[in-house]
């Protein structure tokens, strides 16, 4: 009997943690976006985070854009040549830039460099007491610790994406000068083909990316003493693996949608 019983029981602890752990990610970001209107004494912080998430990526974003928009030329130039419709590589490597790798990419490059030092910063926090103490001084850590961070987040994704975006469409351009004397027509077909409507969705993108990023990756540090599996460093460890996992995945998931309805 209690094998047969074992299931549902699983299923219903999981199904359970999975609400408790939502309804609490979803008050925490309320909260933090909730103190935003304390902008004018958090404003030092937004900028310290703005040098550190937008200023201090600039150099990984710069290069994985080069280089995804050279393998995008590359790839587009010997598909689209089998059709002789190599002159449309400029449309191809534009589009796909613009609408779904510049965003996705950013995302996924801030979350590997920033989300898992911001999780681990937080968790760090929580562990030593820091954010108890907070509490004791009646300062409040979400104020003070996740909501500078959260709109740096909003001020710096759109930014390196729109960076990520020109260097790639650069480096589409630098692959189809090798490979092809008619690079001279890559540049007015972006021009013709690109509308408002893609540069828009692609920047609504960045926007919910930076929210899904910052919000996870402070909320998996600052309740790293939750985790019953784990204390210490190794709670900062598996906190900190909980916000890059967990950031990719819903990136993905919000992208998937996002998408859907902007089609």
């Amino acid at each position: 009997m209690k094998k047969i019983f074992a299931l549902p029981i699983f299923l219903g602890e999981l199904s359970l943690g999975v609400l408790k752990s939502t309804g609490q990610w979803g008050v925490f970001s309320l909260s933090a976006l909730a103190n935003a209107v304390y902008l004018r004494t958090l404003w030092q912080k937004i900028l310290y985070n703005i040098y550190f998430i937008g200023f201090k990526s600039l150099n990984i974003i710069v290069l994985v854009a080069f280089f995804t928009g050279m393998v995008l030329g590359l790839q587009g130039h010997y598909t689209l040549i089998k059709f002789s419709a190599e002159g449309m590589l400029g449309v191809a490597v534009a589009l796909s830039l613009v609408r779904e790798l510049g965003p996705v990419l950013t995302a996924i490059m801030l979350i590997g460099r920033a989300g898992s030092s911001i999780s681990a910063e937080i968790g760090i926090m929580r562990i030593s007491e820091q954010i108890d103490a907070l509490e004791t001084m009646n300062i409040n850590p979400i104020r003070y610790l996740v909501t500078p961070k959260v709109i740096a987040g909003f001020i710096c994704f759109p930014l390196l994406t729109a960076i990520f975006d020109c260097v790639g469409i650069l480096g589409g351009y630098f692959a189809s000068t090798l490979l092809s004397s008619r690079s001279g027509i890559f540049f007015s077909k972006v021009q013709s083909s690109l509308m408002v409507e893609d540069v828009t969705g692609g920047f609504i993108k960045s926007f919910v990316f930076a929210f899904i990023v910052m919000t996870i990756s402070c909320y998996c540090g600052y309740y790293t003493h939750q985790n019953r599996d784990s204390a210490g460093a190794q709670g900062v460890s598996n906190s900190t693996t909980s916000a890059v996992v967990q950031s990719c995945v819903y990136v993905l998931i919000a992208d998937y949608i996002i998408t859907s309805f902007l089609m």
